[in-house]
């Protein structure tokens, strides 16, 4: 193998992990908004790309859950034209994603250095990231930040990455400086004026890919942020250089009214017909200047060899030794199955998990210390059978699954029943554990004192006693609580529920609350956004012309003089109400009640807004909430 090229796999620098969830870094391959990604290698010897997610976002709990969601979506996508997720840990103290590295550069890269593709080319990666779109929405995914970078010019065809990973970053309110999260020059209108983001969205930015494949150029041009957004909400996109076959499909893609933009499915059909020839990934697909930087891209750096391991206590789950290669075994070929990152940077290590060595005939091998591997029938265990990647089995891209058949999660083995959703990727499923005969006898005497004693209190209480308040009493206590909150004593009469306090709640601009969540998350509107859904509170900002304020769809709003102390007396009390609040209207302690239809009372207490260097958008408050602190009331 030829020398690798320093300027796409750059050296691991002193401040970068040796290893990331047992896997051996070998080379850095780029770094932006959201994390660096590295080349790793499978025991297989297949190359990956692993991305670690940045500290700040790591330290966010709602990106954490929403990037959690957002990865086991991604585990679904399964195309010819996006990479599978081959393992990920969204729970340790840096969440990483693994996904099967592309040999080829981004399409940012491509026109950067050689300018705008060929009308074939352009019809080819169209149809290939319209599938690639068709695929992630059948998931349950919108990709949010669909641009050049994030898609890959592979030696047969195109592969989009980093699908759905945007909307988790989207849902922190950070507050360090420095970072970055998508790219306001291929957003759609929806997006860059209200945060509205659906399927159309994909569609918009589809058009904004063709056209900047096409031209060599972004159709709304460059410059500032909120010039480019200006643009795209207001003006038309500057398609005088588009070759003129490509003007119908592009100028519907960029309709500034989601409805009139095409769907998939007619994008394909618009492609093939503009042809003059039948349209087939090849590879010869791409001009010979841009197929050249795939094959520098499979020049890979040899993965360190890793020296035998050394004894020591049990490996954990996110960092596990990897044991040397078999000798003799060598790595698969590149492949250029998958998704990786734009390249930049990386240096050799070794191969995470690698076999000891092959098994002799019959023989059992070494306990895997990743991924779990198993004989599919007792005793029949292969010669030199090796341990497979950690949670590699993923079907290749374009398996289709027959119907009603669940794809299995990563690690799971065949032979083995399917481990639990809760348990940790790429490790076979726990032993059932007996249960000691004493302790289930003991739970059985404590169920049945225990029904007794709820049987006892549901019987009519015949003494005459009273209660304190002078009702009579039934035997248990003097009121029966309601769900989540508020109670009625035996006359009816609702009583006032247990405050609930949640201290430093950040609400991410275009985010909405509801006030039954506990603890209250950040939430998108969905479809329709939080200016037309049924959010409790919400905080609403125009990133073009500044206009901030904070509001309800489900409820009142009362804004508290500076003389009146905020409490679920004062929010019954006041008549005063208004929907939505001017953010120049608040100061730090400023107390607003929130009542919403729903029932729930609540007092949020402003404490201030993000600063002009924050990477994001946020207010933030501190609230006190009543649940079920009325009856909630019917909508018309």
């Amino acid at each position: 193998m030829s020398t690798p090229s320093t300027d796409l796999f750059q050296p691991l620098r002193p401040d970068d992990p040796a290893t990331v969830g047992g896997y051996r870094l070998t080379a850095v391959l780029g770094a932006g908004g959201m994390g660096k990604v590295y080349l790793s290698y499978t025991p297989g010897g297949r190359p990956i790309a692993l991305k670690v997610i940045r500290p700040e976002f790591s330290e966010d709990p709602e990106f954490r859950r929403r990037f959690q969601q957002e990865v086991r979506a991604a585990q679904r996508v399964q195309g010819l034209y996006t990479a599978p997720v081959i393992d990920f840990d969204t729970e340790g103290s840096q969440p990483w994603l693994a996904t099967a590295y592309v040999p080829g550069p981004s399409l940012a890269h491509a026109v950067a250095g050689h300018g705008r593709l060929p009308l074939r080319s352009v019809l080819l990666l169209t149809v290939g990231v319209a599938e690639a779109l068709h695929v992630i929405h059948g998931a349950g995914i919108v990709h949010r930040d669909l641009k050049p970078a994030n898609v890959l010019l592979a030696g047969d065809g195109p592969r989009v990455i980093d699908f759905g990973i945007a909307r988790a970053a989207d849902a922190t309110s950070l507050t360090g400086s420095g970072v970055s999260v998508g790219t306001p020059a291929f957003m759609a209108p929806e997006q860059a004026s209200a945060g509205t983001v659906t399927a159309c969205t994909d569609i918009f930015a589809l058009g904004q890919i063709v056209a900047y494949a096409a031209i060599g150029a972004p159709a709304y041009g460059e410059g500032s942020s909120h010039a480019v957004l200006y643009r795209i909400v207001h003006e038309d996109p500057d398609l005088s250089a588009l070759p003129e076959e490509l003007r119908p499909l592009v100028t519907r893609c960029l309709s500034r009214d989601p409805a009139d933009r095409p769907t998939l499915t007619e994008v394909i059909q618009m492609c093939h017909d503009l042809s003059p020839v039948p349209l087939r990934q090849g590879e010869d697909w791409l001009p010979q200047a841009v197929a050249g930087s795939i094959t520098e891209r499979l020049r890979l750096p040899e993965p360190a060899q890793t020296p035998p391991p050394q004894p020591a206590a049990a490996p954990t789950p996110t960092e596990v030794s990897p044991q040397p290669p078999a000798q003799g075994a060598p790595p698969y070929p590149p492949s250029g199955l998958g998704v990786a990152a734009a390249p930049t940077q990386s240096a050799p290590a070794a191969p995470p998990h690698a076999p000891a060595g092959p098994a002799a005939p019959g023989a059992v091998p070494p306990a895997p210390t990743h991924a779990a591997a198993a004989p599919a029938a007792p005793g029949a265990v292969p010669p030199g059978y090796h341990t497979p990647p950690p949670g590699y089995q993923t079907p290749p891209p374009g398996y289709q699954t027959q119907p009603g058949y669940q794809t299995p999660p990563p690690g799971y083995v065949q032979g083995f029943h399917a481990p639990s959703p809760s348990h940790h990727p790429g490790y076979p499923p726990p032993a059932p554990q007996r249960k000691p005969k004493g302790l289930i006898i003991a739970g059985a005497v404590v169920a049945a004192v225990i029904g007794l004693a709820v049987i006892g209190s549901l019987l009519p209480d015949r003494s005459g006693n009273k209660a304190k308040d002078g009702s009579a009493s039934t035997g248990g206590s003097p009121s029966a609580a309601t769900p989540s909150g508020g109670s009625q004593d035996k006359s009816g009469k609702r009583t006032d529920p247990t405050p609930a306090s949640y201290q430093g709640v950040n609400l991410t601009a275009n985010y909405q609350l509801m006030l039954a969540d506990n603890p209250p998350r950040p939430a998108t509107g969905g479809n329709v956004g939080v200016l037309y859904n049924h959010g409790d509170l919400y905080f609403y900002l125009d990133t073009l012309f500044g206009d901030t304020k904070v509001g309800t769809n489900n409820g009142k709003l009362v804004v508290l003089n500076n003389s009146q102390k905020g409490s679920l007396e004062t929010c019954r009390a006041e008549t005063r109400y208004t929907e939505k609040i001017g953010l120049d209207q608040l100061s730090d302690g400023t107390e607003i009640c929130v009542l919403s239809d729903a029932g729930h009372i609540a007092v949020a207490t402003y404490r201030g807004k993000s600063g002009a260097n924050d990477p994001s958008n946020y207010i933030t408050l501190d609230l006190t909430i009543w649940r079920n602190a009325e009856e909630p009331k019917k909508r018309s």
